[in-house]
């Protein structure tokens, strides 16, 4: 069998590691292992591990005997565990999504393996799951979907696994509405999905409002004039007042982001950078000298 690699190698911290090093290094490698981004052939078993490690070391009491007994500590009548079946429950992962559950057979005095609540609620705040051992336990997703897929809205079919070895999987068609984005939960008849919303090269979004950079030359902010800006439907015009200035946001009322909750848009704000020029010919420097004796 082969030999388990130290849990703090796999997550590349120190065993001094604080709480919050040991839950950054986990987001980054699983975003950087995870089986829909990376298709590296063992990118399930190494995605696979990486929870592992962090179900263990992200714990207090699993991360103490861990650290008096390794990984003996979750075998099979080893170390704190006592017989039966060990602590860990498992991973699937299938089509866009990723599914952890938890078991709680087994005779170890440190509970159940991470599930799916824990990584969510960690992350993204998600909320819905009542405590105690009697509550329901709902199946969680998580999809990545693009920036403008999140602001017009999408639907999508997918595969949800069902089963722990996800013989019993299901397509199932769902409506991700206008409006979400990254740590929105939705909740559907037997399960949550939460989202990802990959970030755009052009806009960035605070809330329901977003932001666009916009150059002008230093002759249009100087005299102002008329610009095609782009937003989220299109191309549009707007108009430059003379003497505008760097950082000047320009507020577009309703070309934002739609509220996921309830109708009406966010809104989308310019901000003005201006464009020096690095190269002047002799002309334009007698201009800009004539300008700045003036």
């Amino acid at each position: 069998m082969a030999t388990k690699q130290d849990f703090y190698a796999v997550l590349g911290v120190s065993k001094s590691a604080s709480d919050e090093e040991i839950k950054r290094a986990y987001r980054k490698l699983a975003l950087e292992w995870h089986p829909d981004k990376n298709k590296a052939a063992n990118a399930n078993e190494k995605f696979k591990e990486i929870n592992e490690a962090y179900a263990v070391l992200s714990n207090k009491d699993k991360r103490a005997a861990y650290d008096q007994f390794g990984h003996s500590a979750f075998a099979p009548g080893g170390g704190g565990a006592g017989a039966g079946q060990g602590p860990f429950g498992g991973f699937r992962q299938q089509g866009p999504f990723t599914y952890t559950y938890s078991t709680s057979q087994g005779g170890s005095p440190f509970g159940d393996f991470i599930d799916p609540f824990e990584i969510f609620e960690q992350f993204f705040g998600g909320t819905g799951f009542s405590g105690g051992r009697g509550r329901t336990r709902r199946e969680v997703y998580e999809i990545s979907i693009s920036f403008f897929e999140a602001i017009k809205g999408v639907t999508k079919e997918v595969m949800l696994p069902r089963g722990r070895a996800g013989e019993g999987s299901q397509k199932r068609t769902i409506k991700i509405p206008a409006g979400v984005d990254t740590g929105s939960r939705i909740r559907f008849d037997d399960f949550d999905i939460v989202i990802d919303v990959k970030k755009d090269k052009v806009f960035q979004r605070q809330g329901d409002d977003l932001i666009l950079e916009h150059e002008l030359s230093y002759a249009k902010a100087a005299l102002g004039g008329v610009e095609d800006v782009e937003t989220v439907d299109g191309s549009v015009k707007i108009h430059i007042q003379a003497g505008t200035q760097p950082g000047t946001l320009i507020r577009l009322r309703g070309k934002g982001a739609p509220h996921v909750h309830g109708s009406g848009r966010g809104d989308l704000y310019i901000k003005i950078q201006i464009r020096i020029p690095t190269r002047l010919s002799r002309r334009q420097k007698e201009l800009l000298s004539e300008l700045d004796d003036e």
